[in-house]
């Protein structure tokens, strides 16, 4: 698909590549004309997620590739490559009966479970120019692990490929993704820990939300939810990997215009049994985080006032890092939506100061930004500040 600085200069390629009429993209994408046509002379910046999804379907091109999504690291990169990422994750040596070629001792466990740990940390402070030159040497060593030690080795190995995937949903690279999650699950699958093996659908189903496979997406978190619902007197991990499935439900659901309250409210009843976060594995379940998932389903939904209503619930610290600054991307939507521009404004903000080069790679930013700098007759120091943050 050709490059383009816009959404509509890359719409309009695509479906000239298709040799598609305005008219006959409508017909397929069940959308009106008149929204392609405004999108295409670049009169409306943005749409609404289920639209831009039954775009993206209905001329065959990856959701990602259809809003921009790219890499945006630029010179943020401490010496790492995405293409040294991806060889690791595409090694020949995966293959069977392949000498991979390494000798040497392996890192022992604790040391390498440490570093994977540092390495989500890390994620979650939106430091991706760190993991991405750290990752395949870490993927590399824990392999190793794996390789001398057997099963016990299992967690520092699927987590480590698990965070390739999500750096790799980040870069808008949602093929690599693919593979990373696939890899950390399958490795998790060698292990005996069902748990971490259920959590690390909630990624795959994430990286089938960016494809715009939203029924497979939900029927993927859900489907692995049901499968380890727990009993009354299940522990606290085993409540938390269930409900972080659930609420990872919420967003193809709400993508797909569909009822989320379901969802909303199985998770919430898990969520109080809590009676607080739980932290498992590079994940964390309790009531700020179906608050928001909740927030972000009806952003996505185009109910601002129930959104904003949930975003109540949600505090500073309640959420890690980047995590946090997602939310606030999400309520300055919602705020953007009932007209309240000057509050809008304040919230991405605040998001970008979670994370610069997070911020870069957040489509859902620079189309916020553009429609405030489209509304404000002179633009305020705020979006130019922000403006330039996001190289528009």
């Amino acid at each position: 698909m050709p490059e383009g600085s816009t959404i509509g200069a890359r719409l309009r390629a695509a479906r000239k590549s298709r040799g598609l009429t305005q008219e006959e993209l409508a017909e397929a994408a069940d959308l009106s004309r008149d929204l392609i046509a405004k999108l295409e002379q670049d009169q409306r910046k943005s749409a609404r997620l289920t639209s831009l999804v039954k775009l993206a379907n209905a001329l065959d091109v990856d959701l990602s590739t259809l809003v921009g999504k790219r890499d945006q690291l630029g010179t943020d990169r401490d010496g790492g490559s995405v293409l040294a990422l991806r060889n690791v994750l595409l090694s020949p040596s995966l293959l069977p009966d392949v000498d991979d070629g390494h000798d040497g001792e392996p890192t022992p466990l604790p040391e390498i479970t440490t570093a994977v740990r540092n390495a989500c940390s890390a994620y979650w402070n939106g430091q991706f120019s760190t993991l991405i030159a750290d990752l395949p040497s870490l993927i590399t060593e824990a392999r190793l692990t794996r390789d001398a030690l057997g099963p016990e080795a299992t967690y520092p190995l699927a987590m480590a490929y698990d965070l390739a995937a999500s750096l790799m949903i980040h870069l808008g690279r949602d093929d690599l993704a693919a593979i990373g999650s696939e890899r950390a699950i399958t490795t998790a699958r060698t292990g005996t820990d069902e748990l971490l093996w259920a959590t690390l659908h909630a990624t795959y189903a994430w990286v089938l939300l960016h494809q715009a496979r939203l029924q497979e997406a939900e029927q993927l978190a859900a489907g692995m939810a049901a499968r380890i619902e727990p009993s009354f007197s299940a522990p606290t991990e085993h409540i938390a990997a269930w409900g972080n499935l659930l609420i990872t439900a919420l967003a193809p659901t709400a993508a797909g215009g569909g009822d989320v309250g379901d969802y909303v409210a199985m998770a919430a009843a898990g969520a109080e049994r809590l009676r607080g976060t739980v932290r498992i594995y590079n994940s964390s379940f309790g009531p700020a985080r179906v608050a928001e998932q909740e927030t972000h389903a009806y952003t996505v939904l185009r109910e601002p006032g129930k959104a904003l209503q949930a975003s109540r619930r949600v505090h500073p610290g309640d959420l890690a890092g980047i995590a946090y600054g997602r939310h606030l991307l999400d309520v300055a939507q919602a705020h953007l939506d009932a007209r309240h521009r000057k509050a809008a404004t304040e919230r991405i903000v605040e998001a970008r100061a979670t994370s610069g080069v997070w911020f870069r790679h957040q489509v859902i930013a620079r189309d916020l930004v553009e429609s405030i700098r489209e509304e404000e007759a002179r633009p305020s120091s705020a979006i130019k500040s922000l403006a330039h943050s996001l190289g528009i």
